[in-house]
């Protein structure tokens, strides 16, 4: 089918092909499903205002996010990501599309269903700073959600908080200071356990280590993993680092102006990327490795405005691969693999005819004095950061 705008939509058997799962896909319950989902934000453009345009954010994507999985998506800064994420939990209302969760349609519900639907689904913002109220303290933020949500009774509420902070990696002493006495990454672990609070099932995670230290990232993702775990937890995972997507996503959606150009299981994306765009992203992502370099060079051009966004496939402007039928054709997106539980969905004509890449390292640098320093290196990091941790 196709959504509102031309763009390509998936079908219920497309969604069951593109989530990989381990056995039986029925067997693991599907924690959120979008279904040709719109977002369009009209603008006044011209002299003085006097012209209208549309942005069009997210243009007809679908998808599934299954209990105790991650779905990534991934793209350059204005495809439409963080717009997905305030759908999902309607901060802002759809143009056109389904949200269903719980067997519900979130777009349909009134605001008093909604209220309560949302103890299920919360979101960790990009900026910890920005997204915790300065005035009140830790115990007092992670305690309104438990009275919104009714989640405790009153008395409880003070064992729950401390509870929280232990879930997160935090002394329950934490609870009478303010956001302002934390670190970064101390106060990226308050806001997860204020996500935590109302007992959800799904969490947003907008960008949730981008503003981190290298090294915080990772005790981040370890705690976001670890919170999965133990909790069943679904993951929507929206980020531009693919060192980090490649972590912790199950799945992957690689974005361009507003619209899926590939998804499938993590490993398969990442080892055998079929669309240009997504080996373009991929090329671009520096490489730790003195002296590497990458077979398939970086895509050259800048993105298109969205309020102008090229016919056909988005991406042909830049596409070394692109022909005439891609400047007039919206890419259905198709199954690109059938080999067991790595199906991939490709939305490009000429996947076929351009065949896997080729090997993306070239060059690299195997000096055995050079590489001795790098594991000294290394072996320092890993104690540095076992340190911290542990502090």
């Amino acid at each position: 089918m196709t959504a509102p705008g031309g763009a390509a939509a998936l079908s219920g058997d497309a969604l069951r092909q593109a989530v990989p799962v381990h056995g039986d896909p029925r067997a693991v319950p599907i924690a959120l499903r979008a279904d040709g989902l719109v977002k369009h934000f009209p603008v006044q453009t011209g002299l003085l205002g006097r012209g209208s345009g549309t942005v069009k954010a997210v243009d007809g994507v679908s998808f599934e996010v299954r209990a105790g999985e991650t779905f990534a998506i991934v793209g350059e800064s204005g495809c439409g990501k963080s717009t997905i994420a305030r759908l999902l939990l309607r901060l802002i209302e759809p143009t056109a599309g389904h949200l269903q969760f719980e067997g519900r349609d979130l777009v349909q519900l009134p605001a008093a269903e909604l209220r309560r639907l949302r103890a299920r689904l919360q979101i960790v913002f990009q900026d910890p700073y920005g997204s915790l109220n300065p005035r009140m303290t830790v115990g007092d933020m992670l305690a309104e959600p438990l009275m919104l949500h009714a989640v405790v009774p009153p008395a409880q509420r003070p064992a729950r908080v401390a509870e929280l902070l232990s879930l997160v990696g935090l002394r329950p002493d934490a609870a009478d200071r303010y956001p302002h006495e934390f670190s970064g990454g101390q106060r990226q672990r308050l806001a997860i356990a204020r996500a935590l609070a109302a007992e959800p099932k799904v969490i947003v995670c907008d960008e949730p280590v981008s503003a981190l230290d290298v090294s915080i990232q990772a005790q981040i993702l370890n705690l976001l993993a670890d919170l999965q775990r133990r909790f069943g937890l679904a993951y929507v995972f929206i980020s531009h680092d693919l060192a980090v997507v490649r972590q912790i996503a199950t799945t992957i959606a690689v974005m361009y102006l507003g619209r899926f150009v590939e998804t499938g299981p993590a490993t398969a994306v990442f080892e055998t990327p079929r669309h240009p765009y997504t080996r373009a992203l991929l090329a671009a992502a520096p490489l730790p490795m003195p002296g590497a370099r990458v077979r398939e060079a970086a895509v050259a051009g800048d993105v298109p405005s969205p309020l102008d966004a090229p016919p056909g496939c988005h991406f042909h402007p830049r596409c070394p691969h692109a022909i005439e039928r891609c400047r007039s054709e919206v890419p259905q997106l198709e199954v690109s693999d059938d080999a067991g539980d790595t199906r991939s969905l490709v939305a490009c004509h000429r996947w076929r005819e351009i065949g896997l890449p080729a090997p993306r390292v070239v060059g690299a640098v195997r000096d055995p004095a050079q590489q001795a320093v790098l594991a000294r290196l290394q072996a320092a990091f890993d104690r540095g950061a076992a340190a911290v941790a542990q502090s």
